[in-house]
Parts: C-alpha cells; structure tokens; sequence
C-alpha cells in the first residue's frame, strides 16, 4: 500500500537523499584526490534534491531507489571531475579520466551505491511504517471521541437492581460452628 506524502514529509525525504548523496559523492571525490568548490557542491546538492523531490511523493522501492542513487553518482563524478580545482592541463586530463572511469572507480561506486542505497531503502520503509503505525494509532485514539459525538445522550436513570434471593443458593458465610462434645 502507497500512501502519498504531504509536503513537509516530501522535502524531509528529498533532502536526506540528496544529502547522502550528494556527501557519499563529494567524500569519495576528496578521498580520490580532488577539491570541489563550495559553489559546485552547492549546485550538486540543489540539483540532487529537485530530482529526489519530483520523486518523493510515495513510498519508494530498491527498484527504484538504486537506479536513481545510481545515477546521480554518475552525474555527480561527472561534475565533481569536470568542476575540479586544478591548473587547466590537470583539470583536463582529470575530466578526461572521469568520462572514462577505471574498473576500480566503478567498483567503488557500485558498492557505495549499493550498500547507500540499501541503506536508504530500509530507511524509507521504516519512515513508512512508523508513519502508518503513527496513523492506525491516531485513528484509535479519536474514533472513540469521534463515534460518541454521534451517539444521542442518554437521559433516563438506570433502574436499580434488587438483591433476589436465589432458590439453591447455599449459604454457609461466617466462622465454623463449634460442635462440644462434653
């Protein structure tokens, strides 16, 4: 079952993932030996988060997580290598180097995007499910309160019961009765 997510819920969403997204690109890119300006890293993380929200209206799926995750890796090690801070030469033979990526760089960025986007996954569907919990809990708290307002006040007196007298009851209340034998 897809609930649609309302707005604030919606940019919450759209901006873990494109924070983890965006910072799991910027950290490989630094550790790998190049400098993002903050200006890019800016833009990256904008244009990260308008695709993720145009996403996050309804639960979403690793069918649809990992591919997504996928490929904004692939865009953002395309614009962290060509936005790369370096003497022209450099810059170019780096650009270069990130249109053509080694077997190592993919298999890095095949993990990360895995186990990132598993991670989100399993994520989502908590958020999901405590929503849903949240929700089904909100209902039984006010469907009592809600049902009530309908129902008509009564006004007549209970009647009150008197103690019958019941025809096989036997009744031996009290302390044992002394029996003397002298």
């Amino acid at each position: 079952m897809s609930l649609p997510a309302s707005v604030p819920f919606r940019f919450a969403r759209a901006a873990v993932f494109a924070v983890v997204c965006v910072s799991l690109g910027w950290a490989a890119h630094v550790f790998g030996g190049g400098s993002v300006a903050p200006g890019v890293l800016a833009g990256a993380l904008g244009g990260v988060f308008a695709a993720a929200y145009a996403l996050a209206g309804r639960e979403r799926g690793s069918l649809v997580v990992l591919p997504v995750l996928g490929g904004a890796q692939a865009v953002l090690h395309l614009v962290f290598s060509l936005a790369h801070e370096a003497s022209p030469v450099v810059a170019l033979a780096h650009a270069h180097a990130g249109l053509v990526p080694g077997l190592g760089m993919l298999v890095a960025h095949g993990w990360a995007t895995l186990l990132t986007g598993l991670w989100l996954t399993r994520g989502e569907a908590l958020f999901w499910a405590l929503l849903r919990r949240l929700a089904v809990r909100l209902l039984l708290v006010r469907l009592p309160a809600f049902w009530t307002s309908f129902r008509p006040a009564c006004t007549a007196r209970p009647t009150v019961l008197r103690p019958a007298v019941l025809r096989y009851a036997v009744t031996r209340r009290g302390p044992p009765m002394v029996v003397d034998f002298f």
